[in-house]
């Protein structure tokens, strides 16, 4: 019998977290972390009552939460709690470290096997149309906390002239805007600018234009079905690209779009995964998470729209600028980061 090495341990440890985020999702879906935050310890039927989840599988949850570290068991009242840092992470949407709803999205990208098996033998690829709408809504989910965090009081200010255009009633496309998180931002802290959010997934944009209903901003901003090379208006103050350029099969021809959109002193924000071309570089926690998504939906998404370029979320700075610059754009800059997202400057 082989005896375990280091590496067959890490490996199990891998297949026990990926085990382990269907739980995740569990746990978000059915406000199990939301009702362990801030409650103190719970036996497993407090939780249940509290949850309207069947104890048997209460307990069983708990079990698995337990085993990861995620909540700390006390075995004598058998009582668990959810400790408040813990809970900043897994309950608390509004807590810029939130990660708990990326695991919605789980069985969006696993259900793609089947046609990523194809993909990878004949260089084709899997449509984002292809993914059951939780992709939509969970990546949305996993990137809102940062845009929550940053859009407004970092990464706008860090664009040339950007804040002032906008309190002035500036124009703005965001383009590849999903179900809507980013835009949305934007429009609450500038009320006097409008706002156009564009995507060519039509589920996300009817999930978008329901978000702008209950925010009461849907006189001011509007959701379209349109890509990135053909969205309509001209003269925008800021087309924003969130988490984009990298899904684009021809993304020189959409960069070109940009800048004859772009009013003449309008900027082009490209937010993209704080990752690096050099796989050196990428040996950290979101370096190894933006890699794996790349092969898994970043790579098959771009493939699928047979452009020249597929270029995985982690092509590096040099490769996003050349695309620029192939569009015209004369000015770039790395205006800002955080540690999962890079923002860069283009402008004619």
């Amino acid at each position: 019998m082989t005896a375990p090495t280091p590496f067959r341990d890490r490996v199990i440890d891998d297949g026990a977290a990926a085990v382990r985020g269907l739980t995740v999702a569990l746990g978000e879906r059915l406000g199990l972390y939301r009702a362990l935050a801030g409650a103190g310890p719970l036996t497993p039927k407090e939780l249940a009552d509290r949850t309207g989840v069947h104890l048997r599988y209460a307990t069983e949850w708990l079990h698995a939460q337990a085993s990861a570290g995620y909540v700390e068991h006390d075995p004598e009242p058998d009582t668990y709690r959810l400790p408040d840092d813990h809970a900043a992470v897994l309950a608390d949407p509004d807590s810029p470290g939130f990660v708990a709803a990326f695991f919605t999205a789980l069985k969006a990208l696993y259900a793609t096997e089947d046609q990523l098996v194809q993909a990878y033998r004949n260089g084709g690829g899997v449509e984002w149309s292809d993914h059951h709408d939780s992709l939509d809504t969970g990546m949305g989910s996993f990137f809102l906390p940062g845009y929550r965090a940053h859009l407004v009081r970092h990464w706008l200010p860090a664009l040339d002239g950007v804040v002032d255009r906008l309190r002035a009633g500036g124009r703005v496309a965001d383009v590849g805007c999903g179900v809507g998180h980013s835009t949305l931002i934007m429009a609450e802290a500038f009320p006097e600018a409008s706002f156009h959010g564009f995507d060519y997934s039509a589920v996300a944009i009817e999930h978008a234009r329901e978000l702008a209903r209950r925010a009461g901003l849907a006189d001011r901003v509007r959701f379209d079905v349109a890509p990135a090379d053909a969205f309509p208006g001209q003269d925008y103050d800021l087309i924003s690209y969130f988490n984009v350029l990298h899904d684009l099969g021809d993304p020189v021809t959409a960069a070109r779009w940009a800048h004859r959109a772009l009013a003449p002193e309008g900027v082009w924000m490209i937010v993209e995964p704080n990752a690096h071309a050099a796989l050196g570089d990428n040996r950290n926690p979101a370096g190894r998470m933006f890699m794996s998504l790349s092969a898994v939906m970043c790579l098959p998404v771009a493939a699928a729209q047979h452009g020249p370029h597929a270029l995985g979320n982690h092509a590096g700075e040099d490769a996003l600028r050349a695309i620029a610059e192939d569009a015209g754009f004369t000015r770039w800059r790395r205006a800002t980061e955080t540690a999962v997202s890079a923002v860069y400057q283009a402008r004619r």
